[in-house]
C-alpha cells in the first residue's frame, strides 16, 4: 500500500510502467519508501517465527522466508544506483538485496505451503502455494527476457516493461505472504512425527 501511494503522487515524475520500485528510494520521499520495505521485512521475520514455533515450516523453508527478510532489508537500507552519478557500492548491495529477496520468497511459499507436506490443507496453504507457482512464473519470464536480450543484444530491462513486471511480481509474493501470515495465525501446534501416536497409546492404555 505504501508503494502504490507513492506510485499515485509521483505519476507525473515517475512512469511505474518502466521505473522500478526502488525509484521511490531516490527521491525526497525515499524514507517512506525505506519504512515500508522495512516494516514488510520485519513482519515477514515476525510470519517466520510463528510457523517455525508451531511447527508448520521445516528449516529449509524458514532459511529461504529468512533469505526474504535479508534481502529487503539490505534494500531498504542501501539505496539504488543514481545512474545521474553513476554506479555506487550502495547500489550494488541494494541490487544483491532485491535478488535475494525476489528469489526466495517463491521458494519460501512453495517450499513451506507444499499440499502433500501437511495433513490438513487449508484455503490459506492452497493459497500459498499456488501463489509461490505463480511467483516462480513471474522469474522465469524475466530470466527469459534476459536471455532474449542478451541473443538480440539488447539490455534485458528494454525487452519488457520493467516496471510493470517487477510490480506484478511484488504483488504476487506479497500475496503469498498474507497467505503464508493468514496460516501461521490459524494453524495448530503440530506435534513432531511419532508424537501423537504414542500420547494416542498412552490415552488408550
Amino acid at each position: 500500500m505504501v508503494i502504490l501511494g507513492l506510485d499515485l503522487t509521483n505519476l507525473d515524475e515517475t512512469n511505474p510502467f518502466r521505473r522500478t520500485i526502488s525509484e521511490h528510494g531516490l527521491g525526497p520521499d525515499g524514507w517512506i519508501f525505506g519504512l515500508g520495505v522495512g516494516l514488510l521485512a520485519a513482519g515477514s521475520l515476525a510470519i517466520g517465527v510463528s510457523l517455525a514455533r508451531k511447527r508448520l515450516a521445516g528449516i529449509f523453508g524458514i532459511i529461504a522466508l529468512l533469505g526474504w527478510s535479508v534481502g529487503l532489508f539490505l534494500t531498504a537500507w542501501f539505496e539504488k544506483h543514481d545512474w545521474s552519478v553513476g554506479p555506487s557500492l550502495s547500489g550494488s548491495i541494494h541490487r544483491v538485496g532485491s535478488f535475494v529477496a525476489f528469489l526466495s520468497l517463491p521458494l519460501a511459499a512453495v517450499i513451506i505451503a507444499r499440499p502433500w507436506r501437511h495433513r490438513e490443507r487449508s484455503r490459506a496453504t492452497l493459497a500459498a502455494f499456488g501463489l509461490g507457482i505463480c511467483s516462480v512464473l513471474w522469474v522465469a519470464g524475466i530470466a527469459t527476457a534476459m536471455l532474449i536480450g542478451a541473443g538480440n543484444g539488447l539490455p534485458w530491462y528494454r525487452v519488457m516493461p520493467l516496471g510493470l513486471v517487477e510490480r506484478g511480481l511484488a504483488v504476487t509474493e506479497v500475496a503469498a505472504l498474507l497467505a503464508l501470515g493468514v496460516w501461521a495465525a490459524a494453524g495448530r501446534l503440530e506435534e513432531p512425527a511419532g508424537q501423537g501416536r504414542s500420547v494416542a497409546m498412552r490415552s488408550s492404555t
